[in-house]
């Protein structure tokens, strides 16, 4: 498996004067770095890509930074539909031109609008469609595009693998895949190994974090239920990507809706959670030995 953590660790934006963080990451045994795109996140792909590479440490990129609300390609508005299919496919090109492997999140909808309706008809086909015109995009661009269930609070849309999955046969793309996130399960899902394996070889990765969005160990996920899935599945190039919000830069928490204080400091809550994550893979992989 493959060790990676979220740039929001530490930071509250990406830009080129966070170069730095690269080196952090790979010195703390990561192997990829999730950085936040958006329209806030000003930064020289060319750059990024050479540092990264340099350090042979993978990156990933997703929409974490400012996103407008309007575009979004599952919108009712067929403009928004649009805007929405051209601002995801600049985040493509910044992705690619980075060197990243995958553009990920929730690229369906919008994270934070929540439509408390019954769905048109039309709804999750037309998202299908679009995500298709964006996987076929990302794919010319030689990286995957990888959709992220959210919780009820954050989104109307796909909030379970099934209805990812659901999602991601509809829009019959080879190049879309899943990523799970172990907070959103919390509230969404009863069993974590049966998601797992719903999911099977579109697992891209997991979003590793505990119930309360804090560091793996001690809250309500099941990870021994979690690893033992991931071998069954034969996850062995699945990435495991630490994520919470350092609180404390600023109010960047608080923006973010995390009111305890989960991460005051990225180095640690790497550490720490590396050494959970590893433990538990460990035993399991020797349980099923034994």
């Amino acid at each position: 498996m493959k060790y990676g953590a979220h740039a929001y660790l530490w930071v509250d934006r990406w830009s080129d004067d966070h170069l730095n963080l690269l080196d952090r990451a790979k010195e703390l045994g990561l192997s990829c770095l999730e950085i936040p795109g958006g329209d806030d996140a000003v930064f020289t792909p060319r750059t990024v890509r050479r540092h990264a590479q340099a350090l042979k440490l993978e990156l990933a990129l997703s929409p974490g930074g400012h996103w407008p609300m309007e575009c979004d390609i599952s919108d009712d508005d067929p403009h928004h539909r649009q805007r929405g299919l051209e601002w995801h496919r600049h985040m493509i090109d910044l992705a690619a031109d980075s060197g990243a492997v995958a553009y990920t999140g929730g690229l369906y909808g919008h994270p934070g609008k929540v439509l408390r309706r019954l769905p048109p008809a039309d709804e999750i086909p037309r998202t299908a469609e679009n995500l298709h015109r964006l996987a076929d995009h990302a794919e010319r661009r030689g990286i995957k595009l990888v959709i992220e269930p959210m919780n009820r609070y954050r989104t109307h849309l796909v909030n379970t693998p099934q209805q990812a999955m659901r999602l991601v046969t509809l829009a019959d793309h080879a190049s879309l895949g899943v990523v799970l996130d172990t907070f959103h399960m919390s509230t969404e899902v009863r069993d974590y190994a049966t998601a797992i394996r719903m999911v099977g070889k579109r697992l891209w990765g997991l979003h590793a974090c505990e119930s309360d969005r804090g560091c793996p160990g001690g809250g309500l996920v099941p990870w021994r239920e979690v690893f033992e899935a991931l071998r069954e599945i034969r996850a062995e190039n699945c990435y495991l990507m630490l994520e919470s919000y350092n609180t404390a830069v600023g109010d960047f928490g608080y923006r973010r809706g995390l009111f305890q204080n989960l991460c005051p400091d990225g180095d640690s809550f790497v550490r720490h959670g590396l050494a959970f994550l590893e433990k538990q893979r460990r035993d399991n992989h020797g349980k099923n030995r034994g």
